[in-house]
This record gives C-alpha cells, structure tokens and sequence, in this order.
C-alpha cells in the first residue's frame, strides 16, 4: 500500500491533520459563543481557554509525531536506531504545560476548571468530526479504485 495518495499529491492523512487543525478552535469557540450567550461568561472564557490549549496540544502532538518519523525515515536501514531523547522530552512537557496553563489559569481568574476541561474536549469533536468527514469523502485515489 502507498503511504500517498497519488491523486492528491500529499500524503496521506495530511488534509485530515489540517481539518483537525483548523476545526479545534472553531469548535471550541463556537461552544464558548454559545455558552456566552446564555448567560454563562465564565464558562465561555473556560471553554475558549480550553480549545485553544487543545489546539497547541494538537499542534505540539504533530510537530513531535512529525521529527519521531523523521528520525525513523532517515535510520531506516540502521541496525540501531537512535531517537533524541529532546522528542520523548518535548512529548512529556506538553502535557505538564498544559496542566500549569490550566491550574495558573484557575488561580489567578475565576474562570471554573470544569470549563476548560470541557474546552479541550474540543479536539477530540474536531478528531471525531474530520474522521467522518473523511469517511463520507474517502481521498480520490480510494474512489477510483486505485490502491
């Protein structure tokens, strides 16, 4: 199987890590919209806060997902293989920033740390809705027939 698609040119899942990119903050900002909306301006700042930290989670989660297969293209034919240790570094201190954005956040606003929990939540709407996206328009090369 092709790691391509010829028909597209990029490869693939690409388009699918861009409609992810671009559908987390909107997402997160459209619930944050209507939260404000009934009355809850708290809450909306929360989800907002919260969808834009799942946004760099996500930006950070490919840029490392990006140099580990890198590393493992450029050694692929190496008896040993050798990752630096600054990419399991990187993986690991996103999600301790995330959780000092968050308790830094929560103490020095009164912003509910449900709230931005429930923001985050926006990447995995934004993962969920690019994934049936994908399987109602399937990339042109797998409509056609070509493998």
């Amino acid at each position: 199987m092709d790691a391509t698609a010829p028909a597209l040119g990029d490869p693939l899942g690409t388009a699918t890590e861009r409609r992810i990119a671009w559908l987390t903050p909107t997402i997160g900002l459209v619930a944050a919209l209507i939260t404000a909306f009934t009355g809850r301006r708290d809450w909306a700042a929360g989800i907002a806060v919260g969808s834009i930290l799942a946004w760099f989670n996500f930006r950070w989660l490919r840029q490392g997902m990006d140099a580990l297969a890198a590393a493992a293209t450029a050694q692929s034919g190496a008896a040993k293989t050798y990752v630096p240790i600054g990419t399991y570094f990187r993986a690991l201190f996103r999600y301790a920033l995330i959780a000092l954005c968050l308790y830094v956040i929560f103490r020095l606003s009164a912003i509910p740390l449900v709230s931005m929990v429930f923001g985050l939540f926006a990447l995995g709407a934004a993962a969920i809705a690019a994934s049936v996206y994908e399987i109602w328009h399937p990339a042109r090369s797998e409509r056609h027939g070509e493998k």
